[in-house]
C-alpha cells in the first residue's frame, strides 16, 4: 500500500506540473493531504503533521534563502559577476579560456541561479571566441554546464540548502563535500564542451550577444576582491562552523569556538554576506536598492513556499514506517544513495525543474534514511549530493535552462540536446560515481 501510494504521489506531481502548469507549491500540498488519507491518517493528524513539517523546515531556513537571494540580486545588478568572470579569465588566459569561463560560471552560479548567471555572463561568448579563435559553442557548453555543477551541489544555491534542511543535514559538511563533488563535475562539462562544442556548428543570436558586448567592455569599477567577498565570506564562515563542531574539536571549545559558533550559524553569515554586498552598491540611488531587495524577496518568497510544502509533505510521509516495505543489509547505504539518484533523475526528466525535483525526492527519501542506515552527519549530506546529481540528470526540452542556454547560444533544438542535455547526463554520472566513491572512502 506504501508503494503504491508513493508511486501514485509521483505521478501526480509529474502530470501537474507537466501537464497543467500547476505550482509546486499546490501539488505538493495536494500530495501530502492524499498521501496522508491513502496511510490512513486521520484529517486533523494530517493537519497538525503538515504545520510542524513545515514550521520545522522553515526554521531558520527563510532568512538563509532571503539573504542568500539578497547577495545574488546585488552581485548580478552591481556587475560584480562580470568582475568575477574576467578576473579568472585574466589568470588562466585565453588558451583556456573556455575552461576559465566554465570555472567563472561554477563561481557565479552559487548565490545566482543558472538562468540569470549565463544571460549576464553569455555575452563574453562571442567576444572570447573572435579573440581565441575557439567555436564560440564551446564557450557556450563550457558556461553552461559551469552554472549547472554549483546550482545543484553547493549551498546558499536554493536547491541543495533546502536538501539540507528537510533531510537535516550539517549545512557546512555539505558545502565541504559539495565543493569536492562540484569541482570535478564543473570541469567534466568543460570536457565535454571542448569535443562536443567543436562538433557544432549554431548560428548567432545578434539580438543579445550584440546588446551585452557593450556591457563587457563596461564593467564596474569594483575590485575583484569586493565582488568576491559577498560570496566566499558565507561559505568559509559555515565551513569553519562544522569543521570547529567536529567532534574532536579541533579549534577546542573556549572563546574562539564559542565566536566561529555563533558567526558561522547560516542566517548569521549570510547576513555577514549581505553588508558585504550592500557595500558593493553604496553608490547606487536609493529607490534603486529597494527594487533589487524587492525582487530578490520574491524570489525567495517562491522558493520558501515550495520548500515548506515539501517538509509539509515529508512530515506526512514520516508519520508512518516507509521503509518496512525496502529490504535493507549492510550494503543498504549504497543502495539507498542509488535509490535517491535515480528517484531525483526520474522526477528531473518528467518535469524539468531541478529545484522541484530535489525538494520532492527530499520529502520522499527522509523517511528511509534509517532503512538504508543513512543516519549519520556524513551520510545525511551524500545523499544532500545524490539528490543533486538526480536532478541535474538531464535537462532538456521541458527545462526553461535549456531553452535560455540554446536561444542564446543560436543553438536549434537537436544542438541543444546534443551539446546540454548529454552534458548534463555526463554530469551528473559523474556527480553519483563520486559520491559513491566518497561514502566507501568516507
Amino acid at each position: 500500500m506504501i508503494a503504491l501510494v508513493l508511486l501514485g504521489i509521483l505521478v501526480f506531481i509529474v502530470v501537474a506540473t507537466v501537464r497543467f502548469k500547476m505550482h509546486p507549491v499546490f501539488s505538493l500540498t495536494i500530495s501530502a493531504i492524499v498521501a496522508g488519507l491513502g496511510l490512513g491518517l486521520t484529517p486533523e493528524i494530517i493537519l497538525k503533521t503538515m504545520g510542524e513539517g513545515l514550521g520545522k523546515t522553515l526554521s531558520g531556513f527563510a532568512l538563509v534563502i532571503a539573504f542568500g537571494s539578497v547577495i545574488g540580486i546585488y552581485l548580478e545588478k552591481t556587475g560584480a559577476t562580470q568582475v568575477l568572470a574576467q578576473k579568472v579569465l585574466s589568470g588562466v588566459g585565453f588558451r583556456k579560456s573556455p575552461l576559465a569561463l566554465n570555472l567563472a560560471g561554477y563561481l557565479v552560479s552559487i548565490p545566482v541561479f543558472c538562468d540569470s548567471g549565463f544571460i549576464i555572463l553569455s555575452s563574453l561568448n562571442k567576444a572570447l571566441s573572435k579573440r581565441s579563435g575557439i567555436p564560440v559553442m564551446v564557450f557556450s557548453i563550457a558556461l553552461a554546464t559551469g552554472l549547472y555543477a554549483a546550482h545543484v551541489f553547493v549551498p546558499p544555491t536554493p536547491g541543495p540548502l533546502a536538501a539540507a534542511a528537510m533531510l537535516e543535514a550539517d549545512l557546512g559538511m555539505v558545502i565541504l563535500l559539495g565543493l569536492a563533488v562540484s569541482i570535478p563535475v564543473s570541469v567534466m562539462g568543460y570536457v565535454w564542451a571542448n569535443w562536443m562544442g567543436k562538433r557544432i556548428e549554431g548560428t548567432e543570436t545578434e539580438l543579445d550577444t550584440t546588446e551585452k558586448e557593450n556591457i563587457v567592455n563596461d564593467l564596474p569599477k569594483i575590485k575583484p576582491y569586493q565582488a568576491f567577498l559577498p560570496l566566499f565570506a558565507p561559505i568559509v564562515l559555515i565551513a569553519l562552523k562544522s569543521i570547529a563542531s567536529y567532534p574532536s574539536y579541533p579549534f577546542g571549545e573556549g572563546l574562539f569556538f564559542k565566536a566561529i559558533d555563533f558567526i558561522g550559524n547560516p542566517v548569521v553569515a549570510l547576513l555577514v554576506g549581505v553588508v558585504l554586498a550592500v557595500v558593493l552598491a553604496r553608490n547606487i540611488s536609493t529607490p534603486n536598492k529597494s527594487k533589487w531587495i524587492s525582487e530578490a524577496l520574491g524570489q525567495a518568497g517562491s522558493i520558501v513556499l515550495i520548500t515548506g510544502a515539501g517538509g509539509a509533505f515529508g512530515a506526512v510521509l514520516r508519520t508512518i514506517d516507509v521503509g518496512q516495505w525496502i529490504g535493507t543489509n549492510y550494503e543498504s547505504g549504497l543502495a539507498g544513495l542509488a535509490i535517491t539518484f535515480v528517484i531525483a533523475a526520474l522526477l528531473k526528466t518528467a518535469q524539468g525543474s531541478s529545484t522541484v525535483s530535489i525538494i520532492t525526492t527530499s520529502a520522499i527519501v527522509a523517511p528511509l534514511l534509517g532503512a538504508f542506515g543513512l543516519e549519520s552527519a556524513l551520510d545525511k549530506a551524500l545523499v544532500v549530493l545524490s539528490v543533486g546529481a538526480g536532478a541535474m540528470t538531464v535537462s532538456h526540452v521541458n527545462d526553461s535552462y535549456f531553452w535560455v542556454v540554446s536561444q542564446f547560444s543560436g543553438l536549434t533544438t537537436k544542438e541543444g540536446l546534443q551539446g546540454l542535455t548529454l552534458g548534463t547526463l555526463l554530469q551528473g554520472l559523474t556527480g553519483f560515481v563520486l559520491i559513491m566513491l566518497l561514502y566507501l572512502v568516507l
